[in-house]
């Protein structure tokens, strides 16, 4: 279907926030100055976006893939581990198995290892050298593993072997739990296979911290008292799948502007095209005008360009509001030269990051829609308080996604063909 208009997404990652002392009690992104999408907001509607279910937390591989196009129905069969393979190009085949992981900084403990850092201190560099000492492992069984770098202390574990099984359980013990320990993975049915793949997990991670420990990038950390990445915590187990999207559905060309493996591969999955360069990172640090640029140039091909920010969400984690604010206006500022332009532009985030915690939640995201001769309703300032007015309402991310296509010209009158991807 041909459009109309072209479109721009944005998508600022952990946007959503609450209120800080920091910040006078405003939220980062009320506290930031957004002169250009204020513009825009005043140009078009302002709303709350809920990824999935008012009230869940979400993460970004569930909140993006769903503004990406991911029918509400098949969250439950999207894991991380494969969307992470395939953003650092990894081609699974049938069977095999891929898990999200981090470089970690373990220490001794009665009952095992305790996480010390479950980021190995936000490492970048060394992590080639740290994966190669863990590639083509037998973890006995008839499984083998290789693990890959991905975008900084991420990396990826690709299980091969016979009859696997993504239904077993992370060794991650989560983001939360301050006080746990690596944990052994476990079958989550009764099957033969998960079993099998539990054990290999488990054997993994027992291999990944004597192997890890003597690298040299190691020793070299602890001479300059920077934590060692001494393990690998896992999480998000499972096989490749074939997913469509609304987009595909409904014939529009979309592409993928990021630094994050896990967006890049998320679509690629839905088959757009995924523009990463070494600019591009996941942290706070990204060319930010190179990736609005990269846009513009996508859109010669592209009908619809997501451009994903993960800067708003690490400075929330690691509880920066200030950072947080600071990274939003410089994001504003990339984005004059989108002004003017003949586009549908909305703006949203994958979900909220509280910055006084530094955990999701489930709040909804501030959102905009503007297209040139669309309608407008009375916002004037980019921010949580007063999108809670505007003229979109409280909406879903499906919803925002069929807005904006809909602004585009791309989308059709409803059809029963349609309600798979639109209502799951």
């Amino acid at each position: 279907m041909a459009t109309h208009r072209k479109g721009v997404m944005l998508i600022l990652d952990g946007l959503g926030d609450l209120p800080s002392a920091e910040l006078t009690d405003h939220t980062p992104l009320e506290a930031a100055h957004t002169p250009n999408l204020d513009a825009l907001l005043r140009r078009g509607q302002g709303g709350m976006m809920d990824p999935l279910f008012p009230g869940v937390p979400v993460g970004t591989h569930t909140g993006a893939a769903l503004l990406l196009g991911l029918a509400p129905a098949d969250v439950a069969r999207l894991p991380r581990g494969p969307a992470e393979a395939e953003g650092i190009g990894i081609r699974m085949r049938p069977g095999e198995l891929a898990l999200r992981c981090n470089f970690a900084t373990l220490g001794s403990a009665e009952s095992g290892f305790r996480i010390l850092d479950r980021r190995a201190g936000r490492i970048a560099d060394g992590t080639q050298g740290l994966s190669q000492a863990l590639r083509d492992l037998d973890l006995g069984e008839g499984v083998s593993g290789s693990l890959y770098p991905a975008t900084r202390h991420r990396a990826v574990l690709h299980l091969r072997g016979d009859d696997l099984s993504p239904r077993i359980s992370d060794t991650d013990p989560g983001v939360y739990d301050r006080e746990g320990g690596l944990v052994q993975s476990r079958p989550l049915d009764a099957s033969p296979a998960a079993a099998r793949t539990a054990r290999a997990l488990n054997r993994f991670s027992a291999l990944a911290r004597q192997r890890l420990t003597p690298v040299a990038i190691n020793r070299e950390r602890a001479a300059h008292g920077l934590p060692p990445a001494n393990g690998v915590i896992c999480r998000g187990a499972g096989q490749a799948g074939r997913f469509c999207s609304l987009l595909r559905h409904y014939g529009v060309r979309g592409a993928v502007v990021s630094g994050e493996s896990t967006v890049i591969g998320l679509g690629r999955i839905f088959g757009y095209r995924g523009i990463a360069r070494p600019g591009f990172t996941a942290m706070p640090d990204t060319d930010i005008p190179g990736k609005i640029a990269a846009a513009l140039e996508a859109l010669h091909d592209a009908d619809l360009v997501f451009v994903h920010f993960k800067g708003p969400d690490i400075a929330a984690h690691d509880r920066q509001p200030r950072l947080k604010r600071d990274y939003l206006a410089r994001v504003d500022a990339a984005l004059a030269p989108l002004q003017g332009l003949d586009l549908v532009i909305a703006a949203t985030g994958d979900h909220s990051t509280d910055s006084n915690s530094g955990r999701h939640t489930g709040d909804p995201v501030p959102s905009l829609l503007f297209r040139p001769d669309g309608r407008r309703d009375r916002c004037t300032s980019y921010g949580e308080t007063e999108c809670l007015s505007g003229g979109l309402g409280r909406i879903g991310a499906t919803a925002l996604l069929a807005s904006m296509l809909d602004a585009m010209g791309a989308i059709r009158q409803f059809a029963a063909r349609d309600y798979p991807l639109l209502l799951g």
